[in-house]
């Protein structure tokens, strides 16, 4: 991507590559397009790899290698050592992604752009997964491992962390404002909990009634449903970088000064975000959250085997008892979705995520005491759920806080090196789990070990994050780093001889700017209607203008009905 220090235009001046968004403040289809549906559907793959590509390669990839049901040696090394070894490359794939897009400049921001090229990149890589051609189980599976391994590394080490940088690094620049970010912080990280779900819920379906099951699989079958899902994933992402913008990276642009983030150094980054205590505590939270995670999603299905399974509940292979706890796990997740960004609003985020913690950790106690009770394992999964919510939803927008906070302390942001880290400890958390998990529980073949996974792991987590949440006060300062931050833009204009326009006020001319061309727009089209239909401009932009009263007139009562309130 070009940057601005480079005089030549840039592909992004182009009038077809402009973003959607033309307010000033963050609105409904802005939050529904660029920040739900446009995370779901690039990460759609993803929800699904997490429950299924292992299956995936073992009892369809491999499966003609199986002798008296299992994988011979050389295979189950390579599944085993391909995603451990992987965590390397997808570390520094995320590293380099974040100072890719922290050194862009375009007019389409930093992060955008490559949401854009992600767009084709992830749709590409998806589908390669499934076109890796299958061995006849006699000749060496070589050529197969090799692909497999090519195909996993250029969508969780290439593809996936170019993206998910990208997509995490919006919300810290989508605005200033403190609510309206942890807003489309909760749009997007309900867009992850919802990939999971239907990673976990929806897609065995799939697989039982058009993928030929397990017993019987149809790689062609899987193949057709993979370019579907590649197809979806490229349209859906580029619906998202058009219903999104980058209004804190459009600061330094609109005032006419030119942006010296992509001249700061990774050295001096590093230094300014490692000598920044809340930027630790947000980080080892982070760390906390997702490491435990990744222990029980990868144990769950071994907890219900070893306690539920034979159960009426449960079934043969506990398989029962999974789909109740898991349904009992989401139900909570997508309730509290509703009222947790105004709580957070009213009390803070900080406040919301440390009683949800201790809410969570409570749920944790109480399924870890009955381990053989579906009724007390579900209360406890329910809980646990329910109170890790904040933290789920909340978590871009505490690490937003921070950065504003290092911005106003350095004058300059770590925007793409934090979300490199993040989307760095996002991808290795599962592969790193899976490497420790295996070696603790001997491949699932212990108890005590699958039930500490699921439950005590998560649990012990989550009570260390309510007591991190504790000292994480970093919202107190966010008034006063916006004075700071915009003081440093003024004094930094004058210095160069410019005229000084706050942001604010730069955003709302802009606005006004766009509602006015769209304003002559539409009355050029409605002249060109009525000349064609024959019908009086005069009247037709009367009844418009009169409709357009009695909207304002029911929204006006509608809002003094609510101050009554």
């Amino acid at each position: 991507m070009e940057n601005t220090s480079s005089k030549k235009n840039s592909i992004f001046d182009n009038p077809v590559l402009s973003t959607k968004i033309k307010s000033a403040n963050v609105k409904f289809r802005e939050m529904l397009f660029g920040y739900f549906l446009g995370p779901f559907g690039a990460l759609l793959a993803s929800g699904i790899f997490t429950s299924f590509l292992n299956r995936y390669w073992t009892d369809v990839l491999f499966v003609n290698y199986k002798t008296n049901g299992g994988l011979p040696s050389n295979i189950t090394t390579f599944l085993t050592l391909l995603p451990l070894l992987s965590t390397v490359l997808i570390v520094v794939g995320n590293l380099v992604a974040g100072q890719i897009i922290e050194r862009t400049r375009t007019k389409a921001g930093k992060a955008r752009p490559w949401i854009l090229l992600s767009s084709v990149l992830l749709g590409v890589s998806c589908i390669f997964m499934f076109i890796v051609p299958m061995g006849n189980g006699t000749d060496s599976p070589v050529l197969t491992m090799a692909l497999t391994a090519i195909a996993y590394n250029l969508y969780y080490s290439v593809c996936y962390p170019l993206y998910n940088t990208a997509n995490s690094t919006l919300i810290p620049v989508s605005t200033r404002n403190s609510n309206q970010r942890s807003l489309l912080a909760s749009f997007t990280n309900f867009a992850s909990v919802g990939v999971m779900g239907a990673g976990g819920m929806v897609f065995p379906l799939i697989i039982s009634y058009f993928l030929g099951g397990w017993k019987t699989p149809n790689k062609t079958a899987w193949m057709i449903a993979f370019i579907a899902i590649g197809i979806f994933t490229f349209v859906i992402t580029l619906l998202q970088y058009y219903f999104c913008r980058e209004r804190v990276t459009e600061e330094s642009m609109n005032s006419g000064l030119e942006s010296t983030n992509n001249k700061i150094s990774v050295k001096r980054q590093l230094k300014a975000v490692a000598t920044e205590k809340y930027w630790w505590l947000v980080i080892i939270f982070y760390l906390l959250f997702q490491v435990s995670g990744a222990f029980k999603n990868l144990s769950i299905t071994y907890f219900c085997s070893d306690h539920f399974s034979g159960t009426a509940i449960g079934g043969n292979d506990g398989s029962g008892a999974m789909t109740i706890i898991n349904v009992l796990g989401a139900v909570p997740m997508a309730i509290a979705m509703a009222f947790i960004w105004s709580l957070s609003a009213k009390f803070g985020k900080r406040i919301v995520c440390l009683i949800g913690c201790l809410i969570a950790a409570g749920g944790g106690i109480l399924a870890g005491i009955f381990p053989d009770n579906i009724y007390g394992v579900g209360i406890g999964v329910a809980l646990k759920s329910f109170g890790s919510a904040p933290a789920c939803y909340m978590i871009l927008a505490l690490i937003a806080d921070v950065l504003d906070h290092i911005e106003a302390k350095n004058g300059y942001r770590c925007d793409g090196l934090t979300m490199s880290i993040y989307s760095s400890l996002m991808a290795a958390s599962t592969p790193i789990a899976t490497g420790i998990f295996n070696a603790i529980s001997k491949g699932g073949a212990q108890e005590a070990a699958n039930t500490i996974s699921y439950i005590w792991i998560e649990t012990v987590a989550y009570a260390i994050c309510a007591v991190i949440m504790i000292f994480f006060v970093v919202e107190k300062y966010l008034k006063s780093d916006r004075e700071k931050i915009l003081e440093r833009q003024k004094a930094a204009a004058i210095a160069a001889g410019i005229d000084w326009i706050p942001p604010e006020e730069k955003l709302r001319m802009e606005e006004e700017e766009s509602y006015r061309i769209a304003e002559e727009t539409r009355k050029e089209e409605l002249k060109a209607k009525c000349l064609k239909k024959g019908l009086d401009f005069e009247l037709e932009e009367e009844k418009y203008q009169t409709k357009i009263a009695e909207k304002k007139r029911i929204a006006e009562e509608k809002t003094k009905r609510k101050l009554k309130k």
